[in-house]
């Protein structure tokens, strides 16, 4: 039964996806040629492209049953999806994305999120995701920035570059600040004084917030824990995963971290967030010793 279940459910996602790519090429015709206020409309309207995606998804989620959420939106009256807003959360498994993607859906503005530049290439989601405005980052190693020094800020340039395109209209910037998917081994390399958590980068959410200027309105802070254990996107699809707590909560912006003093900033983000993640740690070990696994 879970393998019927995890096989429609491909079928349901690669059915949804070619959907896209039917529409996409008459988005991407008009918006070759449109110009000024005209292509600012354009860009708009694709972004219900990834609704359709988004909601297409969440239909299956809920008609194949796939999991239970439990979601806490604490004062989800007071968001909106005329408004930007910064998105972080923990990160533990692909499953992830499509869950934030499927039930922020409605509530805000889609979902973007920076991605490495090699999944361009991956057949079909990869043109998708860089048609629809997600940005791409090209990530240098220090031999290649050794070899040539204007790799060196090739990030920066590509997230402020992706910036200027996000303030066309209301749009939600997901970053996971720890960088990569928390495993245990992981966390043991890392020597992370976070029981739950890896060590949060401040980096990338830094130049956004600078770049983003008073268009970013605020930071929603989403935990996600798996009771039953952290599923393989796999295990997902087949329904393995019987129930995932969501909360999310939203913070305003700090004025200091908007200031232009550089090193005042950075300490201001860093210390801002390592509460946030020290609160996050300690919400995760409550959740985890109240529900059995």
């Amino acid at each position: 039964m879970k393998i019927i279940k995890g096989s429609l459910a491909i079928i349901f996602l690669t059915a949804n996806t070619f959907l896209v790519w039917v529409i996409l090429p008459f988005w991407l015709v008009q918006r070759t040629w449109k110009r000024g206020a005209a292509l600012s409309k354009q860009k708009r309207k694709m972004d219900k492209i990834i609704w359709n995606w988004t909601g297409g998804n969440r239909w299956m989620i809920r008609n194949l049953r796939l999991t239970q959420p439990q979601i806490d939106w604490i004062n989800q009256d007071e968001v909106s999806p005329d408004k930007w807003y910064l998105v972080i959360s923990n990160h533990q498994s692909w499953t992830d994305i499509i869950l934030l993607q499927t039930y922020l859906y409605g509530a805000i503005a889609p979902l973007k999120f920076f991605t490495k530049q090699q999944l361009v290439w991956v057949p079909g989601i990869g043109q998708a995701m860089y048609v629809l405005g997600f940005p791409y980052v090209k990530r240098a190693t220090r031999a290649q920035i050794k070899a040539n020094p204007k790799l060196k800020n090739a990030d920066r340039d590509s997230i402020t570059r992706a910036c200027e395109g996000f303030k066309n209209h209301p749009t939600c910037i997901l970053n996971f600040i720890e960088g990569t998917r928390r495993t245990s081994a992981k966390q043991q390399r890392q020597n992370s004084e976070f029981q739950y958590l890896l060590r949060p980068k401040i980096g990338g959410i830094e130049n956004v917030i600078v770049d983003m200027e008073d268009y970013l309105h605020r930071l929603i802070d989403v935990t996600i824990v798996y009771p039953d254990g952290v599923p393989t996107f796999w295990e997902f699809l087949q329904g393995k995963c019987k129930s995932v707590y969501i909360e999310m909560r939203q913070h305003e912006i700090p004025p200091e971290m908007r200031q232009e003093d550089d090193v005042a900033r950075r300490s201001s983000l860093a210390a801002w967030i390592k509460q946030l993640w020290s609160d996050k740690d300690q919400r995760i070990k409550e959740l985890s010793q109240s529900t059995p696994n």
